[in-house]
């Protein structure tokens, strides 16, 4: 579990996030979702450390994340899982390296074990003989799937998604949600996902939290999001389904 409360982020005096308190369950899929320029992706950033808060609490199960000092953050950064936006694979490293990468930063433990350890995490995902192909050799659907197989390879406890599916075509797009909400109940992970993606939220939202101009305006799951009476979540679901039958049209 992750815990947010009162959580306050300015940059440059502009304030960006204003006042977030959410919990973010265990062995759920939870959705960050709001518009481009709401405050989410910074929210999860806030969230994981990279970015210092102004004001607020930030627990990690019992420990206060953000009052740690910064060698004190490390355990609890060695049971993250992270998917960037783009799969962030590192291209002069192969598929195996970026899977091991995490390995050589935060375990001790042999290089066969490490190996043993990448193979399972690439079979995990349906990646099977690619050990030695770089990312310029695979399909964005391939690389979201190495990302995953990187993110999962310490067997983490949080597992964190920044707009997973971010150019991805529909069905590759269906598939990498269904493996990260596999992922997150087999191994009872706290997932947080950022996107604004619909069919994400109707597919794998089990928690959502709508963040609109740097404030929580609505949380609730995908029962629920549907018959909302926040203006700004109906305005935002419109919005998305408008766009999505717009891209139908033109094709």
């Amino acid at each position: 579990m992750i815990n947010i409360k009162n959580l306050y982020k300015s940059f440059n005096g502009k304030c960006v996030l204003n006042d977030i308190s959410v919990t973010f369950e265990t062995g759920k899929t939870n959705l960050i979702i709001g518009r481009s320029g709401s405050g989410k992706t910074v929210l999860l950033k806030s969230i994981v450390g990279l970015h210092e808060i102004d004001e607020g609490e930030i627990w990690y199960e019992n420990t206060l994340f953000n009052k740690l000092e910064f060698t004190d953050k490390k355990k609890i950064r060695s049971e993250m899982g992270m998917l960037f936006q783009g799969s962030a694979l590192f291209d002069s490293l192969t598929v195996e390296q970026n899977v091991r990468f995490p390995l050589d930063m935060f375990s001790d433990i042999s290089i066969e074990e490490k190996n043993e350890r990448v193979n399972f995490c690439l079979k995990r995902v349906d990646i099977v003989n690619s050990n030695n192909l770089y990312p310029s050799e695979l399909s964005g659907g391939m690389k979201k799937r190495v990302a995953i197989a990187r993110a999962i390879s310490l067997n983490p406890k949080y597992l964190f998604c920044d707009e997973p599916n971010s150019g991805l075509d529909p069905i590759t797009a269906i598939m990498i949600d269904a493996l990260i909400k596999e992922l997150t109940e087999e191994y009872s992970m706290t997932t947080i996902v950022n996107t604004h993606d619909m069919n994400s939220v109707m597919e794998i939202g089990e928690k959502i939290v709508f963040i609109s101009d740097g404030e929580k305006c609505w949380e609730g799951s995908k029962n629920d999001v549907l018959n909302s009476d926040c203006e700004s979540l109906n305005d935002f679901i419109f919005a998305n389904s408008l766009a999505k039958k717009l891209r139908q049209t033109k094709k």
